[in-house]
This record gives structure tokens, C-alpha cells and sequence, in this order.
């Protein structure tokens, strides 16, 4: 038995309201599928206003596949009315950006709140 087969694969880390655990978690979790650079800066694309090589294009192309997973995962660790908020999100990035956005800034808010 290989150290691959013995491997047990952890469940995706659900969104329970505690953005920054959650946020933690699944970072960690899309780092160790390979996906996490594309969720911190996106899917690069051939800028000049020229045609992509045909290399440019098929990395494009092995980006957005990768990309299509790293959504996946994400929809799978949010809920049903969180998916709603994202729904037309195009990308993994902009999907994080957004739960980013709402959930660490509702969470420094309600800190704030218990501060005083």
C-alpha cells in the first residue's frame, strides 16, 4: 500500500458563520489540491491585444479547469443562501472576494460591537 492510498482525504470544511476558522480551513484545504493560487490572484490571461500562442492557450485552458474545481469546492463548503449571494460569480477569486468581503467584514463589525 502506497502513502497516496493510505492518505485519507478530509471533508471539505463547511461555512458555519465563523469566517475566519472556515477561511483558514479552506485555504489550507484548496493549497493542498494545488488550487489556492488561482483563488488568490485568478486566471491569467494573454494581454497585447494579440491571439494567445497555442501554449498561451492551453494553459489558459488548464487554468480554467482548475478553476472550474476550485468553484466546485467552493460551492460545496457554503450554504444554500450563501450560494444565492454567488451565484453569478464567475470565477473562484471572485467568489472568495465576495464571501470575503461580506462575512471578515460582518465579523470585525460584530467585534466591534461585543467591544464596547
Amino acid at each position: 500500500m502506497t502513502s497516496e492510498s493510505s492518505f485519507v482525504q478530509r471533508a471539505i470544511p463547511k461555512f458555519d458563520g465563523h469566517y475566519d476558522h472556515w477561511a483558514m480551513l479552506i485555504e489550507n484545504f484548496l493549497r493542498s489540491k494545488e488550487y489556492w493560487g488561482l483563488v488568490e490572484t485568478g486566471i491569467l490571461v494573454a494581454t497585447g491585444g494579440t491571439a494567445p500562442t497555442e501554449a498561451q492557450q492551453h494553459q489558459i485552458d488548464e487554468q480554467k479547469l482548475k478553476d472550474l474545481k476550485a468553484k466546485n469546492y467552493l460551492f460545496q463548503a457554503l450554504g444554500h443562501s450563501i450560494l444565492e449571494m454567488i451565484l453569478k460569480k464567475d470565477t473562484a477569486k471572485d467568489i472568495w472576494d465576495s464571501v470575503k468581503t461580506k462575512y471578515q467584514g460582518l465579523m470585525r463589525v460584530k467585534r466591534a460591537q461585543l467591544q464596547h
